[in-house]
């Protein structure tokens, strides 16, 4: 039986650590009440008798762990909030997808960049640079229009078109090549095929002669808020070669926002 513990968290606990089964039971239980609110659909999750999973819910809603009970539903309790937020608050991208980056360098020998959304800019978080003798004219830091950057084209596919027109009306779409898609009919075609495909490309829109091939990364909310690229001189993948990478983009964003916490890997899943 799962020993239930009352006294205050902050008093150091020297009592004997319960089962493997018992905690992997416990935390099976409240997975499933977070995902479901009814006590049989959490039952039906977790694969175990309704009298474990009920006594496990009456110890988790009893510490706050969740609330509510079996006739109006469960969902997450105070004290499980307050660590969810204080979790929440100390993600760092940059510490989270770095080690995913460097692996996929050493797997494209491209430069990679991941970037977050500034409300209508792209700014760039890491940079990590391939083998080659060459390197890109971006750093850490600068900050890019959406309209005509791969990663901010990933971004701003998942926007409603009140958003993009939002962008459209307030930020315009300003020519930065003679390949920068400036006309808004234009720019919502090329969003609508980001949608469908879930990568997005720059064949010399945001700089004349770099090419990349850009993926969507989701929060833990499932919102796109970053983006990933693989990056390279157009003299080496003329026209849309750099495409052969977004399978590698797609698999890199996917673990970076699972690693976030993202219920959703993939743009248009």
């Amino acid at each position: 039986m799962m020993r239930v513990m009352t006294r205050e968290p902050t008093e150091l606990d020297t009592s004997p650590a319960p089962s493997m089964g018992a905690s992997e039971k416990t935390l099976r239980v409240l997975e499933a009440a977070i995902l479901y609110d009814r006590f049989t659909d959490i039952v039906e999750e977790t694969r175990l008798p309704k009298a474990t999973v009920h006594r496990i819910l009456a110890t988790l809603a009893e510490l706050k762990f969740l609330a509510g009970d079996s006739d109006r539903g469960y969902h997450p309790g105070s004290r499980l909030l307050g660590i969810a937020g204080k979790a929440i608050s100390r993600l760092d991208i940059s510490f989270i997808a770095e080690p995913i980056v460097e692996k996929l360098v050493r797997e494209v020998n491209c430069t990679v960049h991941v970037g977050v959304a500034n409300d209508f800019e792209m700014v760039y978080v890491i940079r990590k640079d391939s083998s080659k003798p060459y390197r890109m004219a971006s750093r850490v830091g600068l900050a890019m229009p959406m309209h005509c950057s791969g990663m901010g084209k990933a971004v701003i596919a998942s926007w409603t078109p009140e958003q993009v027109d939002r962008l459209i009306s307030e930020v315009g779409l300003p020519a930065r090549t003679d390949k920068t898609i400036t006309d808004p009919e234009q720019l919502r075609t090329e969003l609508a095929t980001v949608r469908q495909r879930g990568y997005a490309l720059d064949l010399g829109e945001n700089e004349r002669g770099t090419v990349c091939v850009s993926t969507p990364i989701r929060d833990h909310l499932g919102r796109v808020m970053y983006g990933l690229s693989i990056s390279s001189l157009e003299l080496e993948y003329p026209g849309s070669t750099i495409e052969q990478f977004a399978p590698q983009a797609i698999a890199a964003a996917e673990e970076i926002s699972r690693a976030l916490g993202s219920p959703v890997g993939r743009a248009g899943a």
